[in-house]
């Protein structure tokens, strides 16, 4: 069978208060394009769909568009929550998701409930362990909905999600595809710069060997990096369709193609998503900047190797209208960085030009606007 692995949509996501729904909207549209063109039996989501846990309603409607189409081109499609979903409120759509042949999970229920089966045209029977994402606070609980007995509250997380796994994947045989698919932190993976950090830190993170070697395929989400994992069974986060922030910048943005049959390895290949914007970090001062090529489409980070000064960051935008980021380079603040001076006795005019000295913006100009500024107020006060 053929499987379009994909996870952290981020729907509504922004970069710098600028909106990328529509980008968001191609990119979706590409990757239905995908899923047609290599005709994939089935479509796995795993985790993060939303930004936020309140996604606004247009966020919201161009998620269930994008299900709805992936479902439309014949495949089946598994979703789970990510620790950025509301899982209780993607509960609330199951009923829309059941009656469009997707098969949704936003929080934890009985296990029974998240082992999923099906069949391809072609015959082949599969079945998918879906696990939405699972805090630390609500991982005993977990482990009491699974009935594994007395989870006992001094366990880690680790072993809790251990338990919980093999309760999942305890019925795979060697006639079917296993596959498990869930939003978690597996040691060994990089994270890619727009994740959470409290949920990748090392609590979070679980071994590899949590998965049982009869498992086909695992496919996760939560870290933004494509990778494989080690492990003793074929283990992979697919990455994110596009770069939530600068600190991807280097992604290739695209998805998962798995093929994949009961007792054969797993075959993986990566599909790029062009259709993503790219983000670009230039640097420099105004001159080299103004010589610097850039990408069209790309949202740029600039930083400015010159003091700061009044009217600096006009002077930048109007030479890149898609900066969405404007920064003195770190690198000259500190090499401007004076010896603090002392403060008593001084007047508010003279520590004033003190900040800016030290904070890189020696500017006699914005120097004297305080003083004007201030005498209007003492003016104001004397009145008063």
């Amino acid at each position: 069978m053929r499987i379009l692995h994909t996870s952290d949509w981020h729907v509504g996501v922004t970069l710098k208060g600028r909106p990328r729904l529509d980008e968001q909207r191609a990119v979706f549209k590409q990757l239905v394009d995908v899923a047609k063109a290599e005709d994939v039996d089935l479509v796995i989501v795993a985790g993060d769909l939303f930004d936020t846990a309140s996604p606004s309603s247009e966020a919201q409607k161009l998620l269930t568009a994008a299900l709805s189409a992936l479902r439309r081109t014949g495949a089946e499609v598994v979703v789970v929550a990510g620790n950025h979903d509301n899982g209780k409120a993607l509960d609330a759509l199951r009923e829309w998701a059941h009656a469009a042949g997707i098969h949704l999970r936003g929080s934890l229920g009985k296990a029974a409930d998240h082992l999923i089966t099906g069949e391809t045209k072609d015959g082949e029977r599969w079945k998918c362990a879906a696990l939405p994402f699972i805090a630390q606070r609500h991982a005993v609980r977990a482990a009491e909905l699974f009935e594994l007995g007395a989870a006992g509250a001094e366990a880690n997380y680790a072993d809790h999600l251990r338990r919980l796994v093999a309760a999942l994947t305890q019925d795979f045989g060697a006639d079917t595809v296993n596959l498990f698919t869930g939003h978690l932190t597996v040691v060994g993976g990089k994270v890619g710069g727009g994740e959470r950090e409290v949920h990748t830190v090392a609590d979070y993170a679980v071994p590899a060997a949590i998965f049982p070697p009869t498992t086909s395929y695992v496919a996760l989400g939560h870290l933004h990096r494509a990778q494989a994992i080690v492990g003793p069974c074929p283990i992979r986060y697919s990455g994110a369709p596009i770069a939530v922030d600068f600190g991807e910048e280097d992604h290739t943005p695209g998805v998962a193609i798995v093929e994949v049959s009961a007792g054969i390895p797993a075959k993986v290949r990566t599909v790029p998503l062009t259709e993503a914007v790219p983000l670009q970090t230039v640097r420099g001062n105004l001159e080299t900047l103004a010589k610097t090529e850039v990408d069209e489409r790309a949202w740029l980070r600039v930083f400015v190797t010159e003091p700061a000064r009044a009217g600096l960051r006009a002077e930048v935008a109007d030479l890149f209208p898609s900066a969405v980021q404007i920064h003195i380079d770190p690198v000259m603040r500190l090499e401007q960085k004076t010896p603090r001076e002392r403060r008593s006795g001084r007047s508010p005019g003279e520590l004033f030009g003190t900040y800016l000295t030290e904070n890189g913006h020696d500017d006699p100009a914005v120097a004297k606007l305080f003083s004007v500024l201030y005498e209007d107020t003492q003016t104001v006060s004397e009145e008063a």
